[in-house]
């Protein structure tokens, strides 16, 4: 009985084991496809993502959701929580070697992508099995290639994109400025009527690295080079002294910027300011709708172009249900859900997917869909677009605007 117990005890053990790993020991990521929506069918996937904006939220719950059961028998629960933290999440489950984790498909993009694969907490390249993504998308893009500066090497999906707009009340506004240096001229002329978000706010960060890709002799020589200070110096320096000669004629001369977009949008909505900024070129049509942005809210971007990017769906790398995650994944990237989530209802985003491989009745759809009268035509925004720096200009950004501007 002695000698039974320990042989008992790791047989226990040696079948928890199994039993922990048996859901997910197969690499599905080269499997044929007809064999992952067959192993779907009937499984759960746990979607993590940001939970804060409505439209998105009703985009996945009142669309996606319900076409996945229909067509695919995959049950699809959303799960909002910020990205940082579902990055710890996984973190702590590696580190507990949890091989049967609790997520299947992460909303990511930028520096959570960057930290996540330096980790290791995502499933590796799965990209090149997913059929839409092969049919319906430039695979070459170079938006493709890299996030935020990181290779992406087929470990995120395509699944929007956006593109920074300035949104101006054209009531108060008749001709908004075409470059950096005639918004300059206009806060001075308009004292009062201007700001931005704080270098700490996502918005904010990008307004000024616009303003950075404007004081170099062409944005590329931004976006194209990895951060090293002594190459930037030069345009830094225009950059704070653009922003210091600016600060004076900001909404509370500059004594307070905003914390957040948000307290940008409400100072906008009331007046006090007659221009907001936002990483989304759409996103001013569902305020409209609802009284929060005045019916006279249109877009501009500047003659330098605006910074858009690609955001990304993936898969961790002890997803319990990798034909789940494959098979969600790939229908959102289908051009019936890339359409719905281009329409203004819900989310009204733009769309990653490359029209000339659509096709024409699909191609029709797309262009028949009325954004609204403050979003930028396709073709304007896809002839500003102008990538993104490496991600560590962002975190440099914040540094040196508090030492360059806030405490001058």
């Amino acid at each position: 009985m002695k000698k039974f117990i320990p042989f008992f005890l790791l047989a226990i053990v040696f079948m928890t084991a199994c039993s922990e790993t048996s859901t997910n020991k197969n690499d599905w990521t080269e499997a044929p496809w007809k064999e992952i929506e067959a192993a779907a069918e009937g499984t759960e996937v746990r979607l993590y993502m940001w939970g804060g904006d409505e439209g998105i939220n009703a985009y996945i719950d009142d669309y996606v959701t319900p076409q996945l059961e229909d067509q695919y028998g995959v049950s699809l629960k959303r799960i909002p929580l910020d990205t940082p933290e579902i990055l710890q999440k996984l973190q702590t489950e590696k580190q507990a070697n949890k091989q049967d984790g609790s997520i299947d498909v992460i909303w990511i993009n930028g520096e959570n992508f960057k930290n996540a694969k330096e980790n290791e907490l995502l499933v590796g390249s799965f990209t090149d099995v997913l059929p839409n993504f092969n049919d319906y998308y430039n695979t070459e893009d170079p938006a493709f290639q890299r996030d935020f500066g990181t290779k992406i090497e087929g470990m995120e999906a395509p699944w929007g994109k956006v593109q920074f707009v300035f949104h101006y009340n054209s009531e108060k506004v008749e001709n908004p400025p075409a470059t950096f240096e005639e918004l300059q001229t206009w806060v001075a002329e308009n004292p009062g009527k201007f700001t931005y978000p704080r270098a700490e706010e996502f918005t904010g960060n990008a307004f000024l690295r616009h303003v950075l890709y404007a004081q170099a002799e062409k944005p590329s020589d931004v976006y194209e080079q990895p951060l090293k200070e002594n190459n930037i110096t030069p345009t830094a320096e225009r950059t704070w002294s653009y922003l210091n000669e600016m600060e004076k004629n900001l909404w509370r001369s500059g004594d307070h910027y905003p914390n957040s977009l948000t307290e940008l949008d409400r100072l906008y909505s009331q007046g006090e300011v007659w221009m907001t900024m936002g990483y989304n070129e759409s996103r001013a049509e569902s305020l409209i709708k609802e009284g929060v942005f005045p019916e006279s809210t249109r877009s501009f971007v500047m003659e330098l172009g605006s910074i858009g990017n690609t955001h990304f769906l993936s898969i961790p790398f002890n997803s319990p249900n990798q034909p789940g995650a494959l098979t969600a994944i790939n229908f959102m990237l289908s051009p019936e859900a890339q359409l719905e989530k281009y329409k203004p209802d819900d989310w009204g985003e733009n769309t990653p997917i490359s029209f000339d491989q659509l096709p024409e009745n699909v191609k029709e759809e797309f262009k028949a869909v009325e954004r609204g009268k403050s979003v930028l035509s396709t073709e304007e925004l896809e002839e500003s677009f102008l990538p993104e720096s490496e991600a560590d200009y962002v975190d440099w950004m914040k540094e040196q605007w508090f030492n360059e501007v806030v405490q001058k």
